[in-house]
């Protein structure tokens, strides 16, 4: 189980509706947000995605001075062989196999997430299962829990990611 902080402040939900294209005044005017019915600036849906950036082991966040294999084509120098054969581990991207892909996100909202909150997130398994694929083979399913909870331990946020391994290796274009 992974677990590590999250600190949130104003400017960051501010930033988060910005790059989404979310103008709703709630994530930013506080004017605005205090005369609404959860009373101030409150954090826009999926925000939580940001918190990766604070997780350690995140293998997509950038370390300076180090390559890291980002989201482009051939990023910052690390290909997914080399990559995959640094860690031991089959030919892929960010040290998993090739043929695992993100196939679905989950969030459930148990309350807002305001500025100045610091979640702790906590990171566990959850269920997992196969299916016969349509084009031969067996795809793999599983799930990864996040609950975000903030610094009086409420339960904030649950996100739901599942993952699922194809039969086949993934080939870029």
């Amino acid at each position: 189980m992974a677990e590590y902080r999250f600190p949130v402040d104003a400017s960051q939900i501010m930033l988060f509706a910005r790059a989404v294209g979310d103008k709703n005044p709630i994530y930013h005017d506080a004017e605005y947000a205090k005369n609404t019915e959860v009373g101030g600036i409150i954090a826009p849906p999926t925000f939580v995605q940001a918190a990766a950036q604070y997780d350690p082991n995140f293998p997509l966040r950038p370390r300076i001075g180090e390559p890291w294999f980002g989201s482009g084509r051939e990023p910052t120098g690390v290909k997914p062989k080399e990559k995959a054969a640094a860690d031991g581990k089959k030919e892929g991207a960010i040290g998993q196999s090739a043929r695992v892909l993100h196939a679905e996100q989950k969030f459930l909202y148990h309350r807002p997430i305001r500025p100045g909150d610091v979640l702790t997130v906590t990171t566990k398994p959850g269920k997992r299962w196969e299916k016969e694929g349509k084009r031969g083979g067996s795809l793999k399913f599983s799930e990864a829990i996040s609950e975000f909870r903030n610094q009086d331990g409420e339960l904030v946020v649950t996100a739901i990611m599942v993952g699922v391994e194809t039969g086949q290796t993934v080939t870029q274009n």
